[in-house]
């Protein structure tokens, strides 16, 4: 029975960080986009992944740039939350895969989203382990990612498999011996996993 290392984002969830950034953002669209480039795709939010910044430090960063309106950090926490949509066939697939894998979830995240979604994507509870980048200080581009949780596991490169929707993730965990799917649908992955 292999270890399937499970992304959440576009996976388990559809991501929307537009939802976020015009909720907050003071000057519409244009500062929508501004607060995208800073906070949901920069080296910024990687060191949040990280756990390098700690989420009142991230959110008072975000309520002090001059395009963000004038919100609680409370209201501020609440939108930052607020950009997942479960996957429908999400947990009918999980609990087919359980059937001969063992799950564990691997994900690029923030305290904060993982907060959330825990709390509102019932799926998530029914994994074995969680290896978040919050909690281990790497992001699954990096080996590092890989490293450790082989280290940590005392297991094989060979007994997992990781499903991403992010290429770049799935060839780094090939390039450590992992084999990967790149997630595109349910069905193809599913399917994908049962050829390996």
């Amino acid at each position: 029975m292999s270890v399937v290392l499970l992304d959440i984002g576009n996976v388990l969830v559809d991501v929307d960080f537009t939802v976020f950034c015009r909720k907050v953002s003071r000057h519409g669209e244009n500062g929508a986009e501004e607060l995208y480039g800073r906070y949901c795709v920069s080296e910024f939010k990687d060191l949040f992944d990280k756990g390098a910044i700690a989420p009142i430090d991230y959110l008072e960063t975000i309520a002090g740039d001059p395009e963000t309106r004038p919100m609680t950090i409370r209201e501020l926490k609440t939108a930052w939350q607020d950009i997942f949509s479960p996957k429908n066939e999400a947990p009918e697939s999980v609990r087919e895969m359980m059937l001969s894998h063992t799950v564990w979830i691997m994900s690029d995240t923030d305290p904060l989203h993982f907060t959330a979604l825990l709390n509102n994507v019932p799926v998530l509870r029914t994994a074995e382990r969680y290896w978040l980048s919050f909690e281990h200080g790497y992001l699954k581009r990096e080996p590092g990612a890989f490293h450790e949780v082989l280290s940590c596991s005392g297991q094989n490169a060979k007994q997992f498999v990781l499903i991403d929707d992010r290429e770049d993730n799935c060839q780094c965990a090939e390039s450590c011996g992992i084999k990967a799917v790149h997630f595109r649908d349910w069905s193809q992955a599913l399917q994908e996993l049962q050829d390996l």
